[in-house]
């Protein structure tokens, strides 16, 4: 009787030896991103965005934020208007535009770009908001939220059906119906 009993314990801790190694081995999307993150069921989130201009990235105490594809935090001036940078000079120093390198065609919704009118340079927007980065920030570091008048981008929850013209713009026009900032 002990000997036909043998394979069946045999069978079961093989079952139990694969089901621990694949809890343990296994990892969700979440986890294999190296950041943080923190969710709540209560939280209301925006669609989450992921292109070759814009990633969302989640911190705890800041919810969801945009990023540049390298995971570097990105933020808004609340001194500009929609599709105009008025962050010129010394505020640069501190907070550089997040600029375009690349062609400015075929660009994600809600993303477009606008010509500075102080250096002509190319200054990606978010919902007609222009985007700077924060020197003081690391990667993965979030620093510079509520300082000198940025908030750090959030993710619009305006329908993701929006379509972006892709071209360059330096238009005044208010378009921040469309932008989520809560601060």
């Amino acid at each position: 009787m002990k000997r036909s009993s043998m394979p069946i314990i045999v069978i079961i801790v093989l079952i139990v030896l694969a089901g621990g190694a694949y809890a343990l081995f296994h990892k969700s999307p979440k986890a294999s991103t190296g950041t943080k993150s923190t969710t709540s069921s209560t939280q209301s989130t925006a669609p989450a965005v992921n292109n070759a201009v814009l990633i969302t990235k989640t911190a705890s105490g800041i919810g969801q934020y945009l990023a540049d594809p390298s995971g570097k935090a990105l933020y808004t001036f609340g001194g500009d208007s929609s599709g105009v940078s008025n962050c010129t000079g010394s505020c640069l120093a501190d907070w550089p535009a997040y600029q375009d390198k690349g062609s400015t065609t075929g660009l994600p919704a809600g993303v477009s770009t606008i010509t500075r009118t102080d250096n002509g340079q190319i200054q990606y927007t978010y919902m007609g908001k222009p985007l700077y980065y924060f020197v003081s920030d690391s990667q993965g570091k979030v620093t510079g939220n509520g300082d000198d008048n940025f908030s750090v981008a959030k993710p619009s929850t305006a329908s993701s059906s929006q379509s972006s013209s892709g071209s360059t713009t330096n238009s005044s026009s208010s378009n921040s119906s469309n932008y989520s900032n809560p601060y």
